[in-house]
């Protein structure tokens, strides 16, 4: 009995410490496809309501709820979701090419701005209460959840916000051969995660955003005399 009530309360500290990260991460991931295509011409999302920080608004079934449970129920050494797709009409963008640039890189940017905050409070728990061992589970939470996103987003590869990153870099003639893409881009990407692919392109890309961050980091952790 006691065996079985210690591995509960396990499962809900664990579901605890990564649920608030995921859920802000895919929130304000879509939140700010939304926000930046609003901003550069396109309604679609605000007038359906996707431009808010309310995660019910972004939920979707098997990225939200299913699969982040699975991987739990596995064990994974860490949780994983998607939101719904914040819907934009890329040809009510002002400047198409420029703002599809900027509407796609909106997404994994803000990821890689929440490892950033996500690493900002791990440094205040450290210089506060650095025996918190929930917290400090839930930071780096924070921040693995973050920047696996920043990481799987950028892969370029339609639809996903690094194919249309490509898609509006390359020139025209190409960029649509390459957008053809998309229509099967979901199995295409299933199956390079399924044979281990990506993660010849996540590692890379994830080891770049912590170096972002910690360029930011480190003259902190110097100038509090913590290096």
């Amino acid at each position: 009995m006691d065996f079985q009530l210690q591995s509960f309360e396990s499962l809900v500290e664990t579901v605890l410490v990564w649920a608030i990260p995921l859920l802000t991460a895919i929130t304000l991931h879509e939140a700010a496809h939304g926000w930046v295509a609003y901003r550069l011409g396109d309604a679609t999302a605000y007038l359906q309501g996707r431009v808010t920080l309310n995660p019910i608004k972004h939920i979707d079934l098997l990225g939200t709820i299913i699969i982040p449970l699975v991987l739990l129920a596995t064990g994974s050494p860490f949780i994983f979701g998607y939101a719904k797709p914040v819907p934009v009409s890329f040809s009510a963008l002002r400047h198409v090419r420029r703002d599809t640039f900027l509407v796609a890189l909106a997404g994994p940017g803000s990821n890689l701005l929440m490892a950033f905050v996500w690493s900002l409070l791990k440094l205040v728990l450290l210089l506060t209460v650095p025996g918190n061992v929930f917290l400090m589970k839930m930071v780096n939470a924070g921040i693995l959840v973050n920047l696996v996103l920043f990481a799987f987003n950028l892969f370029p590869l339609p639809p996903m916000d690094g194919g249309r990153i490509m898609t509006s870099l390359l020139p025209p003639d190409l960029a649509e051969k390459f957008a053809r893409i998309e229509r099967y881009g979901f199995f295409i990407l299933m199956g390079l995660i399924y044979v281990g692919v990506t993660s010849y392109w996540m590692r890379p890309v994830m080891m770049l955003g912590r170096w972002l961050i910690n360029l930011f980091i480190y003259p902190l952790l110097y100038f509090l005399g913590l290096t």
